[in-house]
């Protein structure tokens, strides 16, 4: 039986820190709640998500509700409705998917997850917020993502990213990203489940207070489901003292080539 296995090496290297915002203009008069006043602001007035952040769910796993299994912990499942709205014939693709998830998942190959898996990978991100693009650094594979936000339109496509393109926009105080132009190589988790290229992602970042982000996404793909679908969970700042994104290095390898010994 062949398995593939993924290595990892850390390495104490900082790639940027940014402690909580000391700028922590408040949100206005008493009569918003102590949270919405006591969010970090911009020089310009809109909440500043600049910081490390990092999930506390197993969505990575899967994204439904499940049990523990074969090393897996628990988890609650993040899909509002725990209920993915797939077409009869996507739901047989992703069964398949889930027979062969040891060697098709893009995690397992140490490729770029793609949006939105990469917010809720077990890794903390960073976020750098300017006026016209906010940059988010990820600890896993080094990725970097830009979200601009300076009014400019998606390229022309058809384009397959792993990633896909982001443009943002702040809504009152939550910026929502737009993101298209994905390729249909990534998964949502580790089960298979799936999407094609004419993936929509919408994303909702809402600071609760300043410590706390509600992340809400919005699936579309006319091709894999009936409708539209969401997820929603809580991103939390890492406060520890000089916590940083440390190196990440992922390879996958065959696990007979390096270790030809049986019963292992």
């Amino acid at each position: 039986m062949r398995h593939r296995v993924v290595g990892v090496l850390y390495f104490s290297v900082v790639l940027s820190l940014t402690p909580s915002p000391a700028n922590t203009q408040a949100a206005g008069a008493g009569t918003q709640s102590p949270g919405i006043a006591s969010i970090p602001r911009t020089g310009d007035g809109k909440p500043d998500l600049s910081g490390i952040w990092q999930v506390l769910n197993r969505a990575n796993d899967n994204i439904l509700a499940h049990s523990a299994s074969e090393g897996v912990p628990a988890g609650l499942g993040v899909v509002d409705g725990d209920e993915i709205p797939y077409r009869p014939e996507a739901l047989q693709r992703q069964e398949v998917n889930f027979a062969n998830r040891e060697t098709q998942d893009t995690e397992a190959n140490c490729y770029l997850p793609g949006v939105p898996r990469i917010t809720y990978m077990p890794f903390p991100f960073q976020i750098i917020q300017l006026p016209d693009v906010t940059t988010i650094l990820y600890e896993y594979v080094h990725a970097t993502r830009y979200v601009y936000t300076n009014g400019s339109e998606h390229p022309e496509g058809p384009i397959n990213w792993w990633m896909g393109d982001s443009r943002g926009r702040w809504e009152g105080d939550t910026l929502v990203v737009d993101v298209v132009h994905f390729t249909d190589q990534t998964w949502f988790d580790r089960t298979g489940n799936f999407h094609s290229e004419a993936l929509h992602v919408v994303e909702r970042y809402s600071l609760v207070d300043a410590d706390h982000i509600n992340y809400e996404v919005t699936i579309e793909d006319d091709e894999v489901f009936t409708r539209p679908w969401t997820m929603s969970m809580t991103l939390y700042r890492r406060t520890e003292p000089n916590f940083q994104l440390l190196d990440y290095d992922c390879y996958a390898f065959e696990w007979e080539q390096y270790y030809p010994y049986p019963g292992l």
